[in-house]
């Protein structure tokens, strides 16, 4: 199986890859066969029959050529009912799912991908998949249209609001793909970028465990300091004071925050709990309600740590470090 990719295709990293790439490469090349013919056609019969003399000759064209007529119906007819077939043979190898496929639940948001395993797992941007298995993907969105684009799997399926949609693949090769929101979602959507790492089936276990574990042995605010990056929150909230998409983290716990309402709260623990699990609750002045929420995201040792390391940057501020 060819992996390596070409100059207009990724490498395959799916089992259904290669037939997808067979039939573009089959309407690419037929494509320019057509082009050649037509365009050359053109081309001759306008130096062969081009205007001599000042006078111009006519000659009385035939009615028609019956000839002509059924071979340019027959082959055009002939060659859209063979890839009709052939494109309904890989639609429907690439929509049903088999049956012993392991399924793991997608949920897009602005602007990160959160992913949900069979055992309660979490991870944000990086589906962990193991090699040779069939994978289910559950997608759906929590605000806007996003759309889940796998280029080396050959998968673009729109994730839509109020609603499931279904995808899968079977990865072949241990590696690294590129994950991409391929619809435009907002301000960060560039921004919304991921990764599926593949590893064997041992790893994907160990993973598993590690991942429950996640935390253990960690100081609050160290473990908090990596949720940070790792579950997305880095991406509209800002560690040097910088405003974004939200208002910046740094300085904030223990402060007073000005509302929309026009109302202020001290930024103590349960605000900030409140803020990560019910965002909509109290909007920061000057920002838009955007900020999805994380119930089904995070745990409570989780939300605890980053409480932890949210204090710790109001502290470097109030030390002057």
């Amino acid at each position: 199986m060819d992996t390596t990719g070409n100059l207009i295709l990724p490498p395959s990293g799916s089992t259904y890859a290669p037939q997808v790439d067979a039939l573009l490469t089959f309407l690419t090349y037929m494509s320019l066969f057509f082009i050649v013919v037509i365009f050359g056609a053109i081309i001759y019969f306008v130096i062969r029959y081009r205007r001599r003399g000042a006078e111009p000759e006519y000659h009385r064209a035939p009615a028609h050529n019956t000839a002509l007529e059924i071979v340019w119906t027959i082959i055009p007819l002939i060659l859209v009912l063979f890839l009709f077939v052939w494109g309904f043979r890989v639609y429907m190898r690439m929509n049903v799912v088999p049956k012993d496929a392991l399924e793991i639940q997608v949920t897009a948001q602005k602007w990160f991908w959160s992913f949900t395993y069979p055992d309660g797992a979490t991870s944000v941007n990086e589906l962990v998949v193991p090699v040779g298995r069939p994978i289910k993907l559950l997608l759906s969105s929590r605000d806007v249209i996003h759309s889940f684009y796998v280029p080396d799997f050959r998968i673009k399926r729109d994730t839509l609001p109020n609603r499931y949609g279904i995808t899968w693949f079977e990865a072949t090769q241990v590696g690294e793909h590129d994950l991409f929101c391929a619809e435009y979602c907002g301000s960060k959507h560039s921004a919304m970028i991921g990764k599926v790492r593949v590893v064997s089936d041992r790893e994907y276990r160990e993973w598993l465990e590690t991942s429950a574990t996640a935390g253990e042995g960690l100081p609050p605010e160290e473990f908090g300091e990596r949720l940070y990056t790792s579950r997305g929150c880095i991406n509209c909230h800002s560690l040097d004071g910088t405003p974004g998409n939200g208002p910046s983290m740094l300085g904030v716990f223990g402060s007073r925050v000005q509302l929309t309402d026009g109302t202020s709260v001290i930024a103590d623990e349960n605000y900030v709990r409140e803020s990560i699990l019910e965002p909509q609750a109290k909007i920061v002045a000057g920002y838009q309600p955007i900020m999805p929420t994380y119930q089904t995201i995070l745990r409570d040792e989780e939300v605890n740590a980053l409480i932890a390391y949210l204090k710790t940057l109001s502290e470097q501020t109030t030390t002057g470090e």
